[in-house]
């Protein structure tokens, strides 16, 4: 698990003020980590361009430039002219041994992005935004520093420096910071780093329900229930993959004859050993209002998605203390909105996702949400996370369906509605990126069928 931060400009200045380590000495490390990373990963005599701004995260350029040169064919591009104090100081050490510049951009085996960094807030020229478009254009493995320009810039690397910084998790900015690493400013991360309320999950943070015990039944691994509506075969799905992520039972509870897996079991009340509940998966209008306060009466732990977000019921829901809500954004944008917390579009939610998700917990601290996206954002009271791992394979209908029961796995055999929510998600996206078909063939059967490797 990695920390995330809203800005890093207050972790430099501690750097400063308490470390006595200046500016420059900050910006050193900087320019020698990625010059180490290029140094690393492509043979010497590489042609090298780096494309620079005229603040600091040009002259981190720069300064990555006068590392790498002698040993590569490296050439400077001044996108702008050198401005900032330490800019005109890097330039200024940069000619001084005679690092080249050069007036146009070609085919490299390396292109950096050192143009604009994580203080620029403004808006791009039409000269710079075609100068990014022709960079994106160009044939080089192309590298960011620190972040992708006003994240217009495709990156197959990021290079940022000393924290993970939030922004570079927004769905929007996924297509262009590919691959992400941190290099160290002249201390550890851990010095570098203060706590923060935001963290990035990693892999290694899952937690499989694996069974210890030898001395055991169906019943020591808890009993899952599952509203089964009008379009039965997205619970159906949710009911299969519960079974695979190791609920003992589950039952769908409806009030048809259903045809449904010899696996599954099927009732017309909820039964008396459920430890969980999960409601909302292809749900319609089948169930009356009547029987919706029937399914939901009690304090059990509880999985929502999909259709009841649109139901006046979801107030109730908000009420209970061990719940996790599942919506994408235009879900939540109806949940937003029926509460009466905000009235926004998808594209204003999508747009300032953190900010709306904190406005929702701080409201409802006792609930667990999960915000799907192509970053998923997992959250409670003031504790957030997100979970980067996501691909486009999961883009089809029924992967929530698959998502929803594996949350509703977890709480039936015990787990606490954020740490159900967080593995469940994490164990999710890793069966997608297990996959070895063709990212477009994935299905809900794949996932569900692959949870046995995990």
């Amino acid at each position: 698990m990695q920390k995330l931060f809203e800005e890093v400009g207050s972790l430099d200045k501690r750097c400063y003020e308490e470390f006595d380590l200046t500016e420059d000495i900050l910006m050193e490390h900087a320019a020698q980590g990625m010059a180490s990373y290029i140094q690393n990963n492509f043979a010497k005599n590489s042609k090298v361009t780096i494309v620079c701004g005229s603040g600091n995260n040009g002259a981190d350029g720069i300064a990555c430039a006068r590392l790498l040169h002698g040993d590569f064919d490296v050439s400077i591009y001044y996108a702008k002219e050198p401005k900032s104090q330490m800019a005109l100081l890097q330039q200024k050490r940069a000619d001084a041994i005679g690092v080249k510049n050069t007036k146009e951009i070609k085919d490299s085996d390396v292109l950096i992005d050192a143009i604009t960094g994580t203080g620029f807030n403004g808006e791009f020229s039409s000269e710079l935004k075609e100068l990014i478009e022709s960079m994106n254009a160009l044939e080089a493995f192309k590298i960011a520093c620190d972040v992708p320009s006003g994240y217009k810039f495709f990156a197959d690397v990021t290079l940022t420096m000393g924290a993970l910084k939030k922004n570079m998790f927004l769905d929007a900015f996924k297509e262009f910071v590919g691959k992400i690493e941190v290099l160290d400013l002249g201390v550890t991360r851990e010095i570098y780093e203060r706590e923060t309320n935001w963290h990035l999950l990693d892999f290694d943070d899952l937690r499989l329900p694996t069974r210890e015990l030898k001395n055991t039944h169906k019943g020591s691994f808890g009993h899952l229930a599952l509203a089964c509506g009008t379009k039965s075969g997205a619970s159906i799905l949710s009911a299969r993959a519960a079974l695979r992520f190791g609920a003992g039972l589950v039952t769908l509870v409806g009030y048809e004859n259903e045809q449904i897996p010899h696996s599954i079991m099927y009732s017309h009340e909820l039964p008396y050993n459920t430890t969980a509940l999960a409601i909302g998966m292809g749900l319609g209008d089948e169930f009356s209002d009547e029987e919706l306060d029937e399914f939901l009466d009690s304090s059990l732990p509880l999985v929502a998605d999909a259709d009841i977000f649109h139901m006046p019921i979801v107030t109730q829901i908000l009420k209970r203390k061990n719940v996790v809500l599942t919506p994408h954004a235009k879900e939540f944008s109806a949940l937003l909105k029926q509460v009466g917390l905000a009235d926004i579009s998808v594209e204003e939610l999508q747009k300032y996702r953190f900010k709306y998700v904190e406005l929702f917990t701080s409201v409802y601290p006792n609930v667990t949400l999960l915000l799907k996206g192509a970053n998923v954002i997992i959250a409670k009271g003031k504790d957030f996370f997100i979970n980067p791992h996501g691909t486009s394979s999961l883009a089809k209908g029924g992967s929530g369906d698959v998502l929803s029961g594996l949350i509703g796995a977890l709480l039936a055999q015990g787990y606490d509605s954020l740490e159900a929510a967080k593995n469940a998600s994490l164990a999710h996206t890793r069966l997608a990126q297990s996959y070895s078909g063709a990212d477009f063939s994935l299905t809900p059967d794949d996932l569900i069928m692959q949870i046995g490797k995990l």
